[in-house]
């Protein structure tokens, strides 16, 4: 079993994928304090230097998302044109919700919102503590957790999708860049680099959430009397944590990962329910239109802002620090989202994975953001003592003062270790597959393995390392975004070579009634105008002379009149012409553009259940292409 393991892995990216993570955590516990200190100081150089990039590249990702789901490339399938999607609506929400932004939801609901309302950012001009700090509060949470957060998403899971549903590559980040970088660099160390970056991002990104929510879940107990926080109980809550995620991940997406996805969809429901009933719920609904209000309103503003001549440290704490974050976790939630979104089509993809996800944050920070801001400016028992927002705490604050404070208060520990659980499998099977080449069904083996590598990480880090390495790494994770947000926008031109040529190459299909007196398209020479040539077959500038086949549906007559179906292809301007005497219509030769995929065809399961090899099994012209190819 363990050869076997061994065998299906790609060693050119596991081997130094497992040394660059073992060193990073050995140097971060022998050196914590310099590393803190040298990670401190180069976040500080990200956010001066390479700030603007990140607010850029952001909501350029965006444009490239919505581009894709309204234009005619939203009609693409993900995978062959008759597939249907592998899970229902519900459960691939609920999937890749949970995967990828559950836990920080839970911990930053609270807690974001009342940061900024207490401690609003100076280029904003607005004073904390105020009617319009706390409107402002909620757009700039918002623009941190809409649409922005999930188009960063949509590039790397819509590339994985596309490029291994419907054209058979393996499921791995390399591949997105080979319609720009063509098959052998792709294969070669270029490929192997960017698969080593993004399996040390995933793993200590999941392993700084681990680390958020672990001190989340002590604060919670700890808040609550029942237990005083040591390293014992670190441990263990670690441990159980971990061993859930491994029992998760060994069974399968299908069974564990569905099945906790939606049972913490349903436990986090039932929470936001409780404070929305029990709460101010007249003043929720109200906020949450406004809110929505704002944020459309708020949006073009704040998604080109950069805030050159502040200097309270308001972008690099927040926004860059977001957008730096969410590109480190893009390969992981890409590659997740991607993995159960085979069978719909790319306008389904970009919107599902947009819209959705973004409507229910908008939800969620209502109800426990306004609570918490309406609470602090009716009590002010909301900060610490020293007058700022405690991250870990604020939610059990919040909870506290409402009916059952005990019983909501272990239903959002429950919440928070379920949400970790499936961002650790989901992870874990994410940095398995890029670890095998891209391969859809891997080992168990290696699945525990990077389990077990992602609990150690953080136990190590919160045990031995102190905060200090946590920070430390955390920083490292978000450097990391630098190179892979390059990787990022070469993808977005790569994909839409790729789409155009697909969008291109793909016919509509037009239904067109025969009426007497009317024309078709012929495929039979047609006859000349009076004083021209005669035409070319196959192609005429009327509807004259084709004969409509028998129609498969019973309800339709066949006759005359009967309707048809033909496959259209769209051709540019300049490759048609029309002779101003006869109206005979030509079309230029090899008018098709250029496969920037080069029609290279693998021996591997996932082409043979592609869109791809589907088509060159029915398209006598591609396998002609293909065999001439080879």
């Amino acid at each position: 079993m363990f050869r076997s393991a061994w065998r299906e892995l790609h060693k050119p990216v596991f081997v130094p994928a497992s040394i660059v993570i073992l060193v990073l955590i050995v140097f971060s516990v022998v050196y914590s304090g310099t590393a803190a200190d040298a990670f401190d100081r180069l976040n500080s150089g990200i956010t001066a230097g390479v700030g603007w990039w990140y607010v850029l590249a952001a909501t350029g990702f965006v444009a490239f998302a919505l581009y894709c789901g309204l234009s005619r490339i939203g009609n693409i399938k993900l995978g062959r044109d008759d597939e249907e999607p592998e899970f229902g609506v519900l459960s691939w929400f609920a999937m890749l919700f949970s995967a990828g932004m559950g836990i920080g939801l839970v911990f930053y609901g609270v807690a974001e919102p009342l940061s900024h309302y207490v401690t609003p950012p100076e280029a904003g001009g607005i004073d904390g503590q105020t009617d319009a700090a706390a409107n402002q509060a909620l757009e700039l949470t918002l623009y941190h957790w809409g649409l922005h957060a999930w188009a960063i998403y949509v590039v790397i899971g819509l590339g994985l999708a596309y490029m291994t549903f419907r054209k058979g590559r393996p499921l791995s980040v390399r591949w997105i860049l080979e319609p720009l970088l063509g098959r052998d660099r792709i294969e070669g160390w270029i490929g192997n680099v960017i698969d080593v970056v993004a399996i040390v991002g995933t793993l200590f990104g999941v392993a700084t959430s681990l680390g958020f929510g672990i001190q989340q879940i002590s604060a919670g107990l700890e808040y609550l009397g029942w237990i005083e926080v040591n390293n014992w109980v670190t441990i263990l809550l670690i441990a159980g944590i971990t061993a859930l995620a491994i029992y998760s991940v060994v069974s399968g997406v299908s069974k564990g990962l569905r099945w906790l996805s939606n049972i913490n969809m349903t436990l986090a429901a039932l929470l936001a329910l409780f404070v929305f009933l029990l709460g101010s719920t007249l003043f929720l609904l109200q906020s949450w239109v406004q809110n929505l209000g704002n944020y459309v309103q708020a949006l073009p503003e704040l998604m080109l802002r950069t805030a050159p001549f502040s200097d309270d440290g308001w972008a690099g704490a927040w926004t860059i620090f977001y957008w730096g974050w969410w590109i480190s976790w893009a390969p992981f939630v890409g590659m997740f989202i991607a993995r159960i979104s085979r069978g719909r089509t790319i306008r389904q993809f970009v919107f599902g994975v947009l819209l959705a996800p973004t409507i229910v944050s908008t939800i969620w920070f209502t109800i426990f953001g306004d609570s918490a801001i309406l609470r602090q400016r009716d009590e002010g028992d909301m900060l610490a003592a020293d007058g700022s927002v405690d991250n870990n705490t604020s939610l059990f604050q919040l909870l506290g003062d409402y009916p059952l404070s005990t019983v909501t208060s272990v239903l959002a520990i429950l919440v928070i270790i379920f949400f970790f659980v499936t961002s650790s499998d989901s992870g874990s099977l994410v940095i398995d597959m890029l670890s095998t080449g891209g391969k859809i069904e891997t080992s168990k083996i290696t699945r525990v393995y990077w389990s077990v590598v992602e609990g150690v990480a953080a136990a190590v880090l919160l045990l031995i390392g102190g905060s200090g390495s946590l920070t430390a790494l955390q920083t490292m994770s978000i450097a990391t975004a630098v190179p892979f947000s390059i990787i990022m926008v070469l993808a977005c031109i790569a994909m839409l070579k790729a789409f155009h040529y697909d969008v291109a190459t793909t016919p509509r299909y037009v239904r067109v009634q025969v009426r007497e007196g009317g024309g078709a398209v012929t495929t039979e020479p047609t006859a000349a105008p009076r004083g021209g040539r005669q035409g070319r077959p196959g192609i005429s500038a009327t509807l004259a002379g084709l004969v409509p086949q028998r129609s498969l549906d019973h309800d339709i007559s066949d006759g005359p009149d009967a309707p048809m179906v033909l496959a259209v292809h769209d051709l540019p301007q300049h490759a048609v012409n029309v002779h101003p005497e006869s109206g005979e219509v030509t079309v230029a030769q090899n008018i098709h553009p250029e496969d920037p995929l080069g029609g290279e065809t693998f021996e591997t399961p996932e082409f043979e259940e592609s869109a791809e090899a589907h088509e060159r099994a029915i398209d006598p012209e591609k396998r002609k292409d293909a065999d001439r190819d080879d």
